[in-house]
Parts: structure tokens; C-alpha cells; sequence
């Protein structure tokens, strides 16, 4: 259960040729698939690509009217490998999947790939996470552009621009008989724009009349001696291919020709970052009409000697303005101009940042040192966002001293299955001690922070446990833990992490998160999934398969939120002398998909006049102690504090929040670690029958007929 639906947009995917196509990006992307004659399609769901996979997969009717195959890869090297189809056959083929960490578990096929090359075009759709919003450690995807030998385009910021990426994508891979990386930033995936479109073409060989035709050409196997072709091939055939195509078709743009004797070269994805820079410094409109000519690099790779040289030939002075690091860009132009004699000096991060995200800001005030050291009378206005902080204009003044913002690092939502888990194993620790704890990807790795602290080492996807199997050592009075989610195990783990375990006899104990779904990316589908999916095999248990690879000892839980019975479960596990690798498998369905599917169903079943009983938790005042050790042990959103009622007590108490959605984790908590006795459960009925009236009448007069002793003691103190 994808957490968007776009059953709805997909039917703007048969817009015929002359019609305006308005719509998100993600969606123009898969247009534009249908529109260059794609035969199949696959790809692993991450962000910011995520929603590309999910429109696919609602788009099916379309796609099979048109005969193309899509399909949900179990991984990016899965995803990369069916790119293999291109090799001999004229079939045009796209995957998608998130960028570095994903190039990282694709690298073997693509470079396979790469060196073999391929007859039909070869598309791979990278989401480009990198900046302050992302998720994952700041690489960046040009090296493997680099190593491969695969062409890089990074088309400007705009819905035309990148449809238009995406045909050319596939003709110049045709053209140089090589893959394509089309990098796409987390905001172009996500912006809106429109387009003129054309028909959706059915490709002229499908993958059925492939498997009907095969063909086999031994010289694109990578084997001995063809490999040692392949790399003369690269440099002979197929980058100057590559490269005369680029110029004929333009794919590199430039603006304000002639306007000035300085100029700026810039990544296509930064463009509209930089126009903005330009204009708020007087140099440029919102519609990019420019007082410094630019070069904008909708392909980074390769780069077009002839064209930079072009560019350069009439400039005292040339601004690089590349994102992250190291600077591949600059180095390849430094290359380019000095070998040539060029007289352009280039700056590029002597001037701006040297990593890190190029917001506005930072490429404003990059820009600023540039042009007024070459340019200066093009200056025309002061940003407020370059002045200083101590200046109240600033948009980064401190407005109230000394008040700061906190720092919010990332935490799991409310009601989450999986915060319990790690609740109970704080709690199984105050007896067996402190372990190593190996994390993985996913929702659990939230678990490093406040309050569990739980996590020392993140290896990549689904390498949880093979992070941990390092520390085996039958020495030791302590085993290892491993964390791992129901969508690493299916991508990576069970053969690199618990099949290895089992190989080396390992004496960890892994935790598989099993929250029904590949949660942290959006709610998908996975083996393991309970849902009926019409066109997925849903439905087999964890706990087979890693009983299938030869775990001995292994259990399920069903219910996370039973936090007494789960505590009990780990110090088994971790004081069981069985050997081998011991797995606990914690399973309950993730709060996010579980609302998005039980709140429309509960608004409805309300609207229509049934009863509805919905569960509420709260905090006796009277009772809490206000020593908080709840808050420590759960860290739930919806548990905060408030000012305690009592005049005569001065710590603030706990209350639970209007957010909470009724799991009951905060009160098992206080039962399992024998905490206070002031959580309390309140059912709300709506459409309530005869007989709940009833009852709520008999619990209201048998509450105050006890009540009635204390109230008396309580009045005969007043009047004393």
C-alpha cells in the first residue's frame, strides 16, 4: 500500500500529440517513457524517485495496452540487471532508483553493462538525494559516471527540459552504443510544469518478440579478449560518438552570449538556483533573461571540450559552479583550458563552498565575490540574505536572544510498532547488559537518537547483520544485536547477512523489523507483505526463509506493542546457549499505512451510523509522579508534560497529546518497567446503541456512590 495513489494523475499518461500535458514531475518523466517507445521498465522505490515506481505501478493498464513490461525490482542491482535486454536486442529499456546508495548495489551490473554496451537504448533514472535534505552519506553520483564510462545528463529544473532529457536520453544512448544516467534533483522530481506531448509509442520490438527472436553476439560478453576491446571501444567509438551527437543536437545550452567578457559554466540542475542568484543581484529576470553569459551542462558527462573552449574563448574570467565534492568538474576544465592555452582564469571553490548543499544563499554569495572582483558595475541591488547576521533585515538574524532552535534530529511517528521493540530491548538489557548493536536502513535506524540510544554502526541496506559479524567471538559473555527491517532482509539480508551468520556459525542475535511494507520508502509492497496484491506474490513469512537458509532458533512476534512478552522474548534469545544465529522476527503493520487504510474505512463506518469504538490513552495528573521515566522509555510524539495541577508539587506531569492514535504503548511500557499506574484507556463510541448509554449511566452512578466517602472526608476538612 503505496503511501500516494495516482490512479487518478495516470490517465493524463494518454494525452495524444498537441495536447498541453500539465502535471508533476515524476509523472512527466513516465510520459515521456511512453512517448520515446520504451519496452519495459523496472526499479527500486526510494526517494526522492519513490513516487516514479508508484505511478508505474498504477499506470499498468496503460503500459499493457502499449506492451510494455514493468516490473517492481527486489533491488537496484536487479533493476540494473534487466538492462541486460538492451545489449543485443533493439529494445529501449529504463530503470530507476535512488542515486548513490543505489549506483552502490547496482555498480556490478552497470559496469558490465558499460563495458559490453548496448544495441537498444539504456536509461537509468537516478534521484539525486544529496544536500540538507537528504537522507543517505553525500556522494555524488558523477564518479560512477566516470568509472563506468556511462554519459551523465543533468537537465535544467523545468518539465519541458526534462521530458526532452529523457528522448535524447535514449538516443544518445543508441548512438554511442552506451547506458545513460539522467540525474534528476530531489526538487525537479517533485515540481510542477507543463508541456506540450506527443503520442505514446508502442516499441517497434516488444520483450515477447525478443524471447520469440534470440540473439547472441559473443563479442558484448565480457569475457576475455572482448573485455580488452571493450575499453578501446569506449575510447575510439563510442566517446566520440557520444560527443558529436551532444553538439549536433544541443544538448548544452548557453544564454547571454556576448552580453559580457565573464561568463558562468553551471550543472543543468542548478540552473534555476542560479538565476535566482543572478537576479537578485540585478543580473537577471525570474525568466532567465541573463546579463552573464551562461553555459549550462544539461550533459556533465562527458564533457564537450570543443564547446567549453568555445564558451572560454572571449572571457577574462569563468565561474565553475558545481555541486558537492570532490570538484570533477572543475578539475576536467582546468584540463581542458590549460592544455589548450586558454586565457580564461577559472574559479569555481576557491569562491564557493567546497561541499555541501548550493542553496540560493550560498551560490548568491559566491557569485557576489565573483562578479566584484571582474564585473562589478553588473551589480545592481544588496540581497538581504548576504547581509550579516547581526543586521535585523537578515533573514538569519537572531530575532529573540537567547532563544535558539533546537535541534530536531529524525524520530519514529506516533503509534510506531517498532519504538516498543526497542523499548523492550532497553528493558531486556537492564539484565543482560549492554550489547553491541549493529543498524541497518530504515525507520529503525531512528532508534540511534533519544530515547532508546540504540546503534552503533549503519553498513548499508539490508547489511545489518553482516555489519555485526565481525564482533562473533565465542569468548565473550555478550553476543552481538543486529537490526534489520522487513525491506533490507528482502533486498540484501537474507543471503549477505543471515545466510552468512548461518555459514559462519554466528552467535548474534538479529532483529528483523517486519512492519508489513518497505515502510521508510513509501509504503510499498514487499514478499512479506499480508496484503492481496493482484500483481505481486505476497505473503511469505520471514521466518521461513531464514529457517530455509538454516536458522535453528527463530521466532515471531505478532504484536510489538506487547512489550512485557517481547522483553521476555530478547533475554531468552540473548542467554540461550543454542549456537548459531538467533533471529526474532517483530511483526506489526507500520501506523502510517495502517491509518492511511483504517481511517477512511472508520470515517465512513461513522458517516453511515454504525458504532465506532475508538481507543484514547491518557495520564492520571493526580497520580503521575512527574519523574518522566514513561517519556525515556518510549519517546512517543503524542507523550509530552504539562504544568502539574497540584500547587504544591512543582514537576510538570505527563499528558498524552490529541496525535495519539490509541496504541497503547505508553502504558505497557509503565507495566513492563514497573513504572507508575497513572496511564489510563478511554473509549470513545460514536453512534452509540441503547445499551452503551446504559452503561455509561451505571459507571458514572457506581463511580460517585464510591466516591462519596472521600468527598465527605474531603468536606468535613474544608470546614475544619
Amino acid at each position: 500500500m503505496a503511501e500516494r495513489s495516482f490512479a487518478t494523475e495516470v490517465l493524463k499518461l494518454r494525452h495524444g500529440a498537441g495536447t498541453t500535458f500539465t502535471g508533476e514531475g515524476i509523472l512527466a518523466v513516465t510520459k515521456a517513457l511512453l512517448q520515446s517507445g520504451v519496452a519495459y521498465v523496472g526499479g527500486y522505490q526510494g526517494a526522492p524517485i519513490s513516487h516514479l515506481v508508484d505511478v508505474l505501478s498504477d499506470a499498468r493498464e496503460v503500459l499493457d495496452e502499449l506492451g510494455i513490461y514493468f516490473e517492481a525490482s527486489a533491488s537496484e542491482a536487479t533493476a540494473a540487471a534487466m538492462l541486460a535486454a538492451s545489449v543485443h536486442y533493439p529494445l529501449r529499456g529504463a530503470v530507476t532508483f535512488k542515486s548513490t546508495v543505489g549506483l552502490n548495489v547496482a555498480s556490478d551490473a552497470l559496469a558490465n553493462l558499460a563495458s559490453g554496451g548496448v544495441t537498444g537504448g539504456a536509461l537509468v533514472i537516478l534521484g539525486e538525494d544529496y544536500g540538507e535534505g537528504s537522507s543517505i552519506m553525500q556522494e555524488r553520483s558523477h564518479a560512477f559516471a566516470m568509472k563506468s564510462q556511462m554519459w551523465l545528463l543533468d537537465p535544467r529544473p523545468d518539465v519541458a527540459a526534462i521530458v526532452d532529457a529523457v528522448e535524447a536520453g535514449f538516443e544518445l544512448s543508441e548512438a554511442s552504443n552506451t547506458p545513460v544516467l539522467l540525474e534528476l534533483r530531489l526538487r525537479s522530481c517533485h515540481l510542477h510544469g507543463s508541456f506540450t506531448a506527443k503520442d505514446n509509442v508502442r516499441p517497434p520490438m516488444t520483450v515477447g518478440d525478443a524471447v520469440e527472436n534470440p540473439r547472441r553476439d559473443l563479442s558484448r560478453i565480457v569475457l576475455p579478449p572482448a573485455s580488452f576491446l571493450h575499453e578501446r571501444e569506449k575510447v575510439t567509438e563510442r566517446w566520440p560518438a557520444a560527443v558529436r551527437f551532444i553538439r549536433e543536437r544541443r544538448l548544452n545550452e548557453v544564454f547571454g552570449a556576448g552580453a559580457a567578457d565573464v561568463g558562468i559554466i553551471v550543472q543543468g540542475g542548478l540552473y534555476n538556483t542560479l538565476n535566482r542568484a543572478l537576479e537578485l543581484l540585478g543580473c537577471s529576470d525570474a525568466f532567465g533573461r541573463t546579463r552573464i553569459p551562461l553555459y549550462v551542462m544539461n550533459v556533465t558527462y562527458p564533457v564537450v571540450d570543443a564547446e567549453i573552449l568555445e564558451f572560454c574563448a572571449d572571457k577574462r574570467a569563468v565561474l565553475m559552479v558545481e555541486e558537492g565534492q570532490p570538484d570533477y568538474l572543475e578539475q576536467n576544465l582546468n584540463a581542458i583550458l590549460r592544455r589548450a592555452g586558454a586565457s580564461a582564469a577559472l574559479h569555481g571553490k576557491d569562491l564557493l563552498p567546497v561541499a555541501g548543499e548550493y542553496t540560493a544563499a550560498a551560490v548568491t554569495r559566491g557569485l557576489r565575490t565573483f562578479l566584484d572582483k571582474y564585473l562589478p558595475d553588473a551589480i545592481d541591488g544588496e540581497p538581504t540574505l548576504l547581509l550579516p547576521a547581526e543586521d535585523p533585515r537578515s533573514p538569519f538574524a537572531k530575532r529573540v536572544e537567547p532563544n535558539t532552535v533546537h535541534a530536531r534530529p529524525p524520530g519514529l511517528c506516533t503509534g510506531c510498532p517498532e519504538r516498543p521493540i526497542f523499548s523492550a530491548l532497553k528493558l531486556a538489557e537492564r539484565e543482560t547488559g549492554e550489547h553491541h548493536v549493529s543498524a541497518d536502513i530504515g525507520c529503525h535506524l531512528f532508534s540511534i537518537n533519544e530515547p532508546f540510544n540504540l546503534g552503533a554502526t549503519t553498513m548499508g541496506y539490508g547489511l545489518g547483520s553482516a555489519g555485526a559479524s565481525a564482533l562473533n567471538s565465542t569468548n565473550a559473555g555478550r553476543r552481538p544485536i543486529a537490526i534489520m527491517g522487513d525491506g533490507g532482509f528482502w533486498h540484501n539480508g537474507l543471503t549477505s547477512g543471515v545466510g552468512n551468520a548461518v555459514f559462519n556459525k554466528n552467535d548474534q542475535l538479529l532483529v528483523v523489523v517486519d512492519n508489513a511494507y518497505s515502510a521508510a520508502t513509501g509504503g510499498q509492497d514487499v514478499l512479506s507483505s499480508q496484503a492481496d496484491n493482484p500483481h505481486r506474490s505476497t505473503k511469505h513469512p520471514i521466518e521461513q526463509a531464514a529457517r530455509g537458509v538454516g536458522v535453528k532458533w527463530t521466532k515471531t512476534v505478532t504484536n510489538t506493542y506487547q512489550v512485557g512478552e517481547l522483553r521476555d522474548l530478547f533475554i531468552d534469545a540473548l542467554t540461550s546457549t543454542e549456537p548459531g544465529p538467533k533471529v526474532v522476527v517483530a511483526q506489526s503493520e507500520c501506523q502510517l499505512n495502517r491509518q492511511r487504510r483504517v481511517r477512511p474505512q472508520t470515517n465512513q463506518a461513522i458517516k453511515d451510523g454504525k458504532r465506532v469504538v475508538r481507543q484514547r490513552f491518557g495520564v492520571d495528573a493526580e497520580t503521575c509522579t512527574g519523574d518522566h521515566a514513561c517519556i525515556r522509555v518510549s519517546g512517543c510524539p503524542s507523550l509530552t508534560i504539562k504544568s502539574n495541577p497540584d500547587p504544591m508539587r512543582t514537576h510538570p506531569v505527563a499528558t498524552v497529546l490529541d496525535s495519539c492514535v490509541g496504541c497503547g504503548v505508553c502504558g505497557e511500557n509503565a507495566h513492563a518497567a514497573s513504572l507508575c499506574p497513572s496511564f489510563y484507556r478511554t473509549d470513545v463510541v460514536y453512534n452509540e446503541t441503547w445499551w452503551d448509554r446504559t452503561l455509561a449511566k451505571f459507571r458514572s452512578w457506581w463511580i460517585s456512590l464510591l466516591s462519596r466517602p472521600v468527598e465527605r472526608r474531603a468536606a468535613k476538612f474544608e470546614a475544619a
